[in-house]
């Protein structure tokens, strides 16, 4: 029950062959979980799994994505501190008071450390980016979040719900800047009213925008993985290069032979 790369607590139970449940369908549970090791690339890429899910039309509360300084310190806020530094993600399933805002709602919030969550309406008061996601609970389909980060770029966040493989642009946001060494981390809470909330898959990635560019279907961002395409040009002129030296030298010597085995002749009949 322990990880090298991550932590959890709470109410947090693992099922490693299917899940990891941050807050079960039972009152008054909160869990985390959270990475070790500080997520320090320049831009980044996350894309977690995750399911919420439950039986009955009153549910609640919801769970959240964190990149923040801070590391599993609970709290008021999807379980985790108030007053937090970096980014928070919320998929908030229960509404409190938000007039004209479809439930379940995404929500991202900027955290400077000093402010605190807008907890009796929804995050209204911080939010810096959201959408209502209605069918991202008991959906039929994987349900995933794909969050993507370009330092004093651009901030994205992209859902996958309504159909598989197919993917809907929550928000964008320009000009986002999050602190230089953050954590990962998911949690969930539920209060009176309860759900589900599992993590069934979590990938990150290190981006490359070689061309500086962050237009949607414009970009290629390429993995540690992968090969970047000025590298691959300069070593294709290397190796281009290379074989020309040889034929040039083939050549060279084949010719040389040739006037050897001429020179050769000549003497013999010469003489």
């Amino acid at each position: 029950m322990q990880s090298r790369w991550w932590d959890f607590g709470g109410s947090t139970v693992v099922r490693a062959d299917q899940y990891i449940r941050l807050a079960g369908q039972h009152p008054s549970e909160s869990g985390w979980l959270w990475t070790r090791i500080p997520l320090t690339a320049t831009n980044w890429q996350v894309e977690v799994e995750f399911k919420i899910h439950g039986s009955g039309s009153l549910y609640g509360d919801g769970m959240a994505m964190w990149v923040t300084k801070e590391r599993a310190e609970r709290g008021s806020v999807f379980g985790m501190k108030d007053r937090f530094e970096g980014l928070g993600i919320f998929f908030d399933t229960y509404k409190n008071n938000r007039p004209g805002v479809v439930f379940p709602y995404v929500m991202a919030m900027l955290g400077d450390g000093q402010t605190s969550y807008d907890q009796a309406a929804d995050g209204k008061a911080n939010e810096l980016a959201g959408c209502s996601a209605r069918g991202i609970r008991n959906s039929d389909n994987p349900t995933k979040a794909k969050v993507t980060y370009f330092q004093d770029k651009s901030l994205t966040v992209d859902l996958m719900y309504k159909k598989e493989d197919t993917w809907i642009r929550c928000f964008e946001v320009p000009g986002i800047k999050l602190p230089s060494v953050t954590y990962l981390g998911f949690s969930a809470e539920t209060g009176e009213l309860s759900d589900n909330h599992d993590i069934i898959k979590v990938d990150t990635k290190n981006l490359y925008s070689p061309t500086g560019s962050t237009n949607a279907g414009g970009t290629k961002d390429y993995s540690r993985n992968k090969y970047k395409p000025g590298k691959q040009q300069s070593n294709g002129g290397s190796w281009l290069w290379f074989f020309t030296k040889i034929i040039l030298f083939g050549l060279v010597a084949g010719g040389g032979y040739v006037g050897y085995t001429a020179y050769r002749a000549r003497r013999r009949d010469r003489f």
